[in-house]
């Protein structure tokens, strides 16, 4: 039998994941070894019976359990990139399995006892910013996890984790199932109103399929957003709008909103366990906002002008609709056809006309030229590594100056089965210095409709530029423990180098030298640049609604004081009457497919992050506008000492001494059009 590559030497490429060589049945054997291999560097941590120090505790721990991150990583990222009936298999077998092994580790009364000794007497350890941080966030970690609680406690801590792992696994391949499973076979009579590259992206997608002569419009947002803008078959826009909205929440084996209740439930009570009335304030002590009352503040203060803005759009398509002879208020399938009929109309702006310009190749380019122009490195695209998929691309970092390796982005753009929806950023190795030098290895995933040439939505290409965002977080980290590393930082934070990158997409530099016609190569003329800058706030009391509704139900969903006994539509139709929520709109992500709250705990009680993070990009942008220069130098190296820090200390502190103060909201809502409503 040939070795396990997953625990063997990687002499790949950059020392990638053997991808051509792995296969599911490889997982289970190397999580077995890493997970006993992990839990026997704890214990030689936590009975080491030389007095803790920071060096054989705090530094021990960062460096153990490499073999269990390195399989865990390659065995994630396919699990949301390309995963298979036997990759499910085992995800569903692992999952509480290493749930369980984590949270042993977090409650071992041993270990926490030399954590919490150093952490008592922290001050007299002569350690340096780093090592403080470092210490005072294990230390937390643990408090957290429960390892201060009584003996009973912690065991219904370990089994409530061990539940929640599995129920997040559940969710998200139910999710997936549903989109999968679900797509609208089109004939040619069907495809009124669809512009020739919505109408190529379908015949791809049957194709794909194997309905050649056919046209399928998928659950993938780049696939049903664009029908639901531009297709005039009303009742089509509907078919394709409900499926939309309904995944995840349709009845039988695959419907989530009986896991919904339970995962909501055995949060609450495990916040109750530490000591909190609800799960939202256990996970708010631990972000920037701090508290229910902060991220309140926030989104009310936004919430009433959204609202006013989007009545006015709302009027606007009403007439618009009437006007071309619909009879009755227009629904929430819609707002998108209208919405460009009013755009094109108001601003001479045609979607279609302006998507040509935006070529994925040439947006590449353009994230990667801005990251030379701002920070200094280069990536240049490598070939014939062995990568997960057909679609993924590679490209090294390196300086500029000396050709120097700094990292590894690969770069999977497309949509397909096996992958889940939306754009993410990933990490197959994330930097550090701890015993040498360790390169990063980062991922964007994003979802596109796959063209023989792909055109990009403008929103499709601030996404693109948003992953980039999140990439160079890992890509430019510069930290000394693996802790510490990129986009390890707080939940709120963690979305302010993403955002702020986004207004270099829209940038006139960027788009007069990138933004050319896939067929013509000719720049984007002036006067279509001016309407499509100018149409900027178009529609944002629209955007800023749905997603606001979201956050909203988010810290209601884990703010209530019994959520165990929650019927999860009757609450979304309650809490939407309450917000006011207008009867045009839905809310971003309904509960059933919201995978940010449900398929993990990353985002619960965070969705609001976007927002909070929103505040600290617009202002921070505002800074190079001030400066006069997209370009400017002191602030771009500000700025990259930012993406550099990783956790290494507050994330206020790193925003203040880029920008010189905190930040004002007042640029965020000139930037969404809120001001004049």
């Amino acid at each position: 039998m040939s070795a396990n590559p997953l625990l063997t030497p990687w002499n790949t490429p950059f020392g990638m994941p053997p991808f051509d060589a792995i296969d599911a049945g490889h997982f289970p054997e190397a999580f077995d070894r890493a997970m006993a291999e992990h839990a026997s560097e704890v214990h030689a941590i936590a009975h080491n019976p030389e007095p803790p120090g920071f060096a054989n505790t705090i530094e021990a721990l960062e460096r153990c359990g490499g073999l269990l991150d390195r399989v865990g990583r390659v065995f994630n990222n396919l699990v949301w990139s390309a995963t298979t009936d036997a990759l499910d298999a085992v995800n569903r077998d692992y999952a509480p399995k290493l749930a369980q092994h984590y949270t042993a580790i977090n409650l071992d009364p041993a270990l926490f006892a030399r954590v919490d000794e150093l952490f008592q007497r922290r001050d007299a350890l002569g350690l340096d910013g780093p090592q403080m941080r470092l210490l005072e966030r294990w230390h937390l970690g643990f408090i957290r996890s429960g390892a201060a609680l009584e003996p009973a406690a912690k065991t219904r801590m370990e089994e409530i984790a061990t539940r929640l792992a599995s129920l997040h696994t559940a969710f998200g391949q139910n999710v997936m199932h549903d989109e999968n499973d679900w797509h609208l076979v089109l004939a040619e009579s069907d495809l009124d109103g669809l512009p020739g590259f919505a109408r190529k992206a379908a015949a791809t997608a049957a194709a794909a399929r194997g309905l050649d002569g056919k046209y399928v419009v998928t659950l993938a947002r780049s696939s049903v957003e664009p029908f639901l803008t531009f297709s005039s078959r009303r009742d089509l826009r509907r078919t394709a709008w409900q499926a939309w909205i309904e995944r995840g929440g349709n009845a039988g084996e695959h419907d989530n909103r009986p896991l919904i209740t339970e995962i909501l439930s055995l949060r609450a009570e495990q916040a109750r366990l530490l000591g909190y009335a609800t799960y939202a304030d256990f996970k708010l002590a631990d972000t920037m906002a701090k508290d229910t009352g902060a991220v309140a503040a926030l989104l009310e203060r936004v919430w009433e002008p959204a609202k006013r803005k989007a009545a006015a759009e709302a009027a606007a398509l009403q007439e618009q609709a009437t006007a071309e002879g619909l009879n009755e208020p227009i629904a929430p399938w819609d707002w998108r056809y209208y919405a460009e009929k009013v755009r094109k109309a108001r601003y001479d702006l045609d979607e279609a006309e302006v998507k040509p310009y935006f070529t994925l190749d040439a947006m590449i380019r353009a994230a990667f030229d801005t990251a030379e122009k701002l920070f200094g490195v280069k990536f240049i695209e490598r070939t014939g590594l062995p990568l997960y998929h057909g679609d993924v691309r590679a490209f090294e970092m390196v300086d500029p100056a000396d050709g120097r390796h700094l990292g590894l982005f690969l770069q999977d753009n497309y949509a397909r089965t096996g992958k889940r929806s939306g754009a993410w950023m990933s990490s197959y190795r994330d930097q550090h210095t701890l015993d040498g030098p360790v390169t990063p290895i980062i991922v964007n995933n994003n979802n596109l409709a796959k063209d023989s040439t792909t055109l990009l939505s403008f929103d499709e290409a601030e996404t693109l530029f948003h992953e980039f965002g999140h990439a160079l977080h890992g890509l430019l980290s510069q930290v000394h423990y693996p802790s510490h590393s990129g986009t390890a930082v707080r939940r709120d934070f963690v979305e302010f180098p993403s955002q702020v990158y986004e207004h270099w997409m829209a940038v006139p530099e960027t788009l007069r030298t990138y933004a050319r016609h896939a067929e013509t190569g000719e720049p984007i003329p002036d006067a279509l640049l001016k309407k499509l800058l100018a149409a900027r706030t178009f529609n944002q009391g629209f955007g800023t609604v749905e997603y606001a509704a979201a956050a909203l139900i988010d810290m209601a969903f884990h703010t209530h004081p019994d959520p165990g006994a929650i019927d999860v539509d009757a609450f979304e139709k309650a809490e939407m009457e309450r917000i006011g929520m207008p009867a045009e709109i839905i809310i971003r992500h309904r509960p059933a497919h919201f995978q940010h709250l449900f398929a993990g705990s990353g985002y619960a009680a965070g969705y609001y992050a976007y927002l909070w993070a929103e505040v600290l990009d617009a202002d921070g942008f505002e800074a190079f506008k001030e400066a006069g220069n997209p370009f400017d130098p002191t602030l771009a190296a500000g700025l990259k000492a930012i993406y550099a820090a990783g956790d290494t200390r507050d994330p206020m502190d790193l925003y203040v001494a880029f920008r010189g103060r905190e930040p004002a909201i007042e640029p965020l809502l000139r930037y969404r059009g809120l001001t004049e409503v």
